[in-house]
């Protein structure tokens, strides 16, 4: 029997799955850590708990699943949207935490960006905007700021290819985290650019030279790596890209139109296309597989599950305090208070820009806002209405695929830990109108990562195997009544958002001070 595994690198935790070729799960593992957020907008991680999640979950999976490492033909790493990824020496020793995609620290790099760089330009060659989101702004801040650091650098390595580096020794960046980059990477011909580097002023010897598709074995595992993974020496290591885009593979998307939308610590929403360029309020980079011809194309909330954290953490307690007595979950126990309270929470918005936004608005200096608070409210409806915000938040970018050549499929697919609430699908369907789809068992990207290494290896020889492995629970219909109510909702949603625009940054300004 041949066996593969999936590792995926998120921004809380690293979880990996071990497979057999039919698609069943025979162990998984989860590691957690944190973000560091030293200053406000500020949030940056060094990759030491990476490397050693990703070890810990793959032997653990391993060990779990009594599976000769003879008999692992592969394991595939995904991660994180990394930012600036890790600056390295040439030694590739780790010179300064990498930027992770919610930072926000480089706004001072952006308006130099605007003022200095032709933005059609910039967006014909990359497919992308310009944001402190990007990578390519988030390197900047580093040359502008870590002047020492800039001196050392050798590479620029995203999180996925940093730890496959640990892994093999090799280094290569897949052509999905080069393209989420931004700024510096020719979407078109799936190079770096030496001309936007030029331009930007970021040496074109920062961007490592080999570049590979997601199906590619990159290298096989070191001595050192097998003594801490309790893989064989030799085994095929594959680079298999941003999370975002694996997570959607591994939820069958894999035609023109499908979509998916992750609900993770962000929400990431996206779609499978042939057409670059569609719009520079989303992101695009090249997709996991068929790198040279497909794209993926998303949008997303900078936070989505972490703002219910955030609630759970902060209005929660008692919830807390009785899933440590009890074992009752927390969010369980919300989601409970939450179950009959009426679409609109009774008058709540809530804008759910707690580390700033990236699509559609791509405002920095956005912030959380509750609207509407009364004596009526409890706790039940604010839970609600924080979901119900980020189910606006989709809704808007969604709506940035309206008037281009890109098509939706009928139904949206949505994963990860947001769709296991007993309220969260529910909102989502009503407030786009979409069907929505669950699947069970979800798995997440590890089982994309499984199924990529199967195709470097041949051990699986189509990626749309998958769809015969999933299995989703029946689909749930919007609510015509509800719908209706939302879409009025909506319309003050987007309202409120211009309305306070100014007030925001002002703010801001007041407290960066």
């Amino acid at each position: 029997m041949e066996y593969l595994i999936g590792v995926d690198i998120g921004t809380q935790g690293t979880k990996a799955v071990l497979i057999d070729p039919k698609g069943k799960v025979l162990a998984h593992s989860y590691k957690g850590y944190d973000v560091e957020t030293p200053k406000p907008s500020w949030a940056q991680q060094w990759p030491g708990p990476w490397e050693e999640a990703t070890n810990f979950t793959i032997r653990s999976v391993v060990e779990k699943s009594n599976v000769d490492p003879e008999q692992i033909k592969g394991v595939a790493i995904s991660s994180l949207y990394g930012g600036s990824g890790i600056p390295v020496d040439k030694n590739m020793k780790p010179l300064a935490p990498c930027l992770i995609w919610m930072d926000r620290r480089a706004e001072e790099e952006v308006k130099w960006v605007k003022e200095n760089i032709d933005l059609d330009k910039l967006f014909h060659v990359t497919g992308n905007s310009v944001n402190s989101y990007f990578g390519f702004t988030k390197m900047l801040w580093i040359k502008n700021n870590l002047p020492k650091v800039w001196e050392q650098i050798e590479y620029f390595l995203p999180p996925a290819p940093y730890i496959v580096y640990t892994l093999t020794g090799e280094v290569a960046v897949d052509y999905s985290s080069a393209g989420n980059v931004g700024g510096v990477f020719d979407l078109k011909e799936r190079k770096w650019s030496e001309e936007m580097c030029e331009n930007l002023g970021i040496p074109f010897k920062f961007m490592p030279e080999r570049l590979v598709e997601c199906t590619d074995i990159v290298g096989g595992i070191t001595e050192e790596a097998s003594e801490k993974t309790g893989l064989k020496v030799g085994t095929p290591v594959i680079c298999g890209g941003v999370d975002a885009p694996v997570a959607t593979m591994g939820a069958g998307a894999l035609a023109e139109g499908n979509h998916v939308a992750m609900l993770g610590t962000s929400m990431c929403w996206g779609f499978i296309t042939e057409k670059p360029n569609l719009s520079p309020n989303l992101v695009s980079m090249p997709h996991c597989v068929d790198s040279s011809d497909i794209i993926y194309t998303f949008g997303g909330a900078a936070t989505a599950g972490a703002i219910l954290r955030w609630f759970r953490d902060v209005i929660g307690t008692e919830e807390l305090e009785v899933e440590e007595k009890l074992d009752i979950n927390a969010y369980t126990l919300l989601d409970l208070k939450a179950k009959d309270i009426p679409a609109g929470s009774n008058g709540l918005l809530v804008l759910p820009y707690f580390m700033g936004e990236r699509s559609p608005i791509w405002d920095s200096n956005a912030r959380g806002l509750i609207l509407g608070l009364s004596l009526v409210h409890t706790k039940g409806h604010l839970y609600k209405a924080f979901m119900e915000g980020v189910a606006y938040s989709l809704r808007h970018n969604m709506e940035m695929v309206l008037g281009t050549e890109a098509k939706l499929d009928k139904e949206l697919i949505i994963v990860g830990g947001g769709s296991k609430s007993m309220n969260w699908p529910q909102i989502y369907a009503d407030v786009t109108g979409y069907p929505v789809r669950i699947i069970k068992n979800d798995v997440e990207a590890p089982l994309g990562d499984a199924v990529l290494a199967g195709i470097a290896t041949g051990v699986i020889s189509d990626p749309n195997v998958l769809k015969d492995w999933l299995e989703f629970d029946e689909v749930i219909q919007p609510n015509v009544e509800n719908k209706l109510k939302y879409d009025q909702y909506y319309e003050q949603y987007i309202n409120l958002y211009e309305n306070t625009q100014q007030i925001m940054k002002t703010v801001t300004a007041i407290e960066n001070k």
